[in-house]
């Protein structure tokens, strides 16, 4: 499909079609979902298997504010935890596309960040939902729903099971309002999950 014969050999042209009409050949797939849903265990499953992974940067920013003596940013200043949430999310997002691959998965994408702030109550600027529509992901987006049987808190992860459930719905509006295809991914084990994913994309 897509070929053009030139002289005696056939060139796929698809590709220059693609940057003709300014399509992207990679597919960007974001994982989402509450806080200990199981995530960052499938992306370090799909890792496993060589694909290429942007991992969740919440915990490295909420480190790095702690080491500044700021012990829970998220709560302390939520602006600015989004804030820096924002760029950095941006920034896997245009790193993804220097890599020479046509898949890669996402622990969380851009419109998480306004989803919490949602969940939160928190008025936040334009930018938040602009830039989610500017980089768009992968029609279908993988939503981990709520697991009360592995679900724990730690240092950085302070929500209860029933704030999880809230941050879910959230979540799913928050996509779904973007136009995504949100499919739910069932619990089971990581290996069943993780396939489950790999099966969905179309």
């Amino acid at each position: 499909m897509y070929k053009k014969i030139i002289g005696f050999k056939v060139v796929n042209i698809f590709p220059y079609l693609c940057i003709l009409l300014n399509i992207d050949m990679q597919k960007k797939i974001v994982i989402t979902g509450g806080p200990g849903t199981g995530k960052s265990t499938v992306i370090k499953e799909l890792e496993n298997r060589n694909f290429e992974c942007m991992h969740e940067i919440s915990r490295e920013v909420t480190l790095m504010a702690r080491k500044n003596g700021i012990e829970q940013l998220f709560l302390k200043d939520p602006m600015l935890f989004s804030k820096l949430l924002l760029e950095g999310r941006v920034q896997q997002f245009k790193k993804a596309e220097k890599l020479d691959s046509n898949m890669v998965f996402f622990d969380r994408g851009i419109p998480d960040v306004f989803a919490y702030m949602n969940y939160l109550g928190v008025t936040y600027p334009d930018i938040f939902v602009d830039e989610s529509k500017k980089n768009k992901y992968f029609d279908t987006i993988f939503l981990m729903p709520p697991w009360k049987d592995i679900y724990i808190t730690d240092n950085e992860r302070y929500e209860s099971f029933e704030q999880s459930l809230a941050i879910h719905n959230h979540l799913k509006s928050a996509y779904g309002n973007l136009g995504y295809h949100i499919v739910e991914v069932p619990v089971g084990t990581i290996n069943e999950r993780t396939s489950f994913i790999l099966e969905n994309i179309k």
